[in-house]
């Protein structure tokens, strides 16, 4: 085995170093990857979240079943104690009427559309011809006399040249999250943007807008990358075409919803905090397999199977199931407010909120020495391919638990697949590896396993 890095003046942070690998923590870590390959239950946690609920977006009938299974479930597991926090969530429904036309002096022709999550409904169906862009530079370079009564067709792909594909939806998100208020500004009657997919499909791909009380608000729908791709060629050859699309969301009052935590206690300093979350919530077009059901199954998953193993942590751990982060992050933001109104000490939190695929490394996000320390576990973890420890990134409801003295960390699976199925109907179980599910849970609990021995 390598020898750990020697890390000076570390001690002083509270931080306990071995001069080398320890036979014994090596050792649990690698029984704890066989006992999770034999015996592991995430995918049954994952099928049954997924077959028994299914979709379960904020608000809704299928979040309030979510939150009474996990509560269950975590029970019947054994923790040590399981509760609710309430939070108050937003409640944003699809309707149940979507459907799109491209309409071109041949006739008409089918697109697939589907409403972005917070949009209004269209006033019937809404036709309008169609003025294609591929950023906010472009709407204000046409100006208001070409915008001006039409539909804005936002039509940037994520990039692909970059490796990462988080990257690539980081770099296209914009259309999605404020095309509508930006197309408003200058007389746009509706919105239509490409889904956010590398791959080319017919299935649109919703997730979270935004409206601005500055501006009308005006329907906004994702449209399939096949029929982004239409839409391009019929434009190239007349750029008089029509789109006509009908979309039937609505708001309702916010609801009462929750965030479910079950914890196994601490032997030695029970009232500090070590936390593994995914979001409970997803969106309602398939059923949320990946995002982000692997992460709740994964949360559950890791902390059975330290219990399974007969461990008895040093610090309290938690697995922390947060309502809302896809379209409003009330539940992360809640769990933060309450813990310091509590004054809880967190230690650290892990989010798994990336999909199911293959884990490769963490992202850490924390001081310097923290960092150092955390970077040396890959000498424990390199053996199960678990190498790739990066700064940088953590997870959306860890967030804001950060204080200059929480650690955070997120797991990071290969990217490559996630964004076939993220916000699509394709996000099912079907879509999910069982083998790589489970080697994300056995990572998780390898990684908090190793911060519970070493943090002090």
């Amino acid at each position: 085995m390598k020898k750990l890095i020697t890390f000076v003046g570390a001690l002083a942070f509270g931080f306990s170093l071995q001069a080398q690998v320890d036979s014994t923590k090596y050792n649990f870590i690698k029984q704890l990857f066989e006992y999770s390959l034999t015996d592991g239950k995430s995918y049954d946690f994952l099928s049954r979240l997924c077959s028994e609920v299914g979709p379960r977006l904020s608000g809704s009938e299928g979040a309030a079943e979510a939150v009474v299974f996990t509560d269950q479930l975590m029970t019947d597991l054994g923790f040590d104690s399981v509760f609710l926090q309430e939070v108050m969530v937003p409640n944003w429904k699809r309707g149940d009427e979507e459907f799109g036309f491209l309409k071109t002096q041949s006739g008409e022709s089918l697109i697939r559309v589907t409403a972005l999550g917070g949009s209004i409904k269209t006033d019937g169906v809404l036709e309008a011809e169609v003025v294609e862009v591929q950023n906010f530079g472009d709407l204000e370079r046409l100006g208001k006399k070409a915008i001006k009564g039409k539909i804005v067709f936002y039509n940037r792909p994520m990039n692909p040249v970059h490796l990462s594909t988080f990257t690539a939806y980081g770099g296209g998100v914009d259309q999605r999250w404020k095309g509508a208020q930006e197309a408003a500004k200058y007389g746009a009657v509706g919105v239509l943007v490409r889904s956010l997919t590398l791959r080319l499909d017919t299935l649109p791909h919703t997730g979270s807008m935004a409206y601005s009380d500055k501006y009308d608000k005006i329907p906004a729908a994702a449209v399939s990358t096949v029929d982004a791709e239409e839409i391009h060629k019929q434009l190239t050859a007349d750029e008089h075409i029509k789109i006509a699309y009908k979309i039937s969301s609505y708001w309702r009052p916010d609801t009462l919803s929750h965030n479910v935590i079950g914890e196994i206690k601490g032997t030695e300093k029970p009232e500090e905090y070590i936390v593994v979350g995914g979001h409970l919530d997803s969106w309602d077009l398939g059923t949320g397999a990946h995002d982000d059901g692997a992460g709740v199954a994964q949360s559950i998953e890791a902390l059975r199977l330290l219990k399974a193993m007969g461990y008895e942590p040093k610090h309290t751990l938690r697995t922390v199931l947060f309502m809302n982060e896809e379209n409003g992050l009330r539940g992360g933001k809640k769990y933060a407010e309450l813990a310091k109104e509590n004054k809880e000490k967190h230690i650290m939190a892990v989010e798994t909120d990336a999909g199911s695929s293959y884990p490769e490394g963490f992202r850490l996000d924390g001081t310097p020495e923290q960092i150092e320390l955390v970077k040396s576990y890959r000498d424990y973890l390199e053996d199960f391919d678990i190498y790739k420890f990066k700064k940088g990134g953590s997870g959306a409801d860890i967030g804001p638990l950060k204080n200059g003295e929480v650690f955070l960390a997120g797991l990071n699976p290969n990217s490559q697949r996630y964004f076939d199925y993220h916000h699509a109907a394709s996000d099912v179980i079907e879509n999910v590896n069982p083998r790589e599910l489970q080697l994300g849970a056995a990572a998780l609990a390898a990684f908090i396993y190793l911060v519970d021995q070493t943090f002090e």
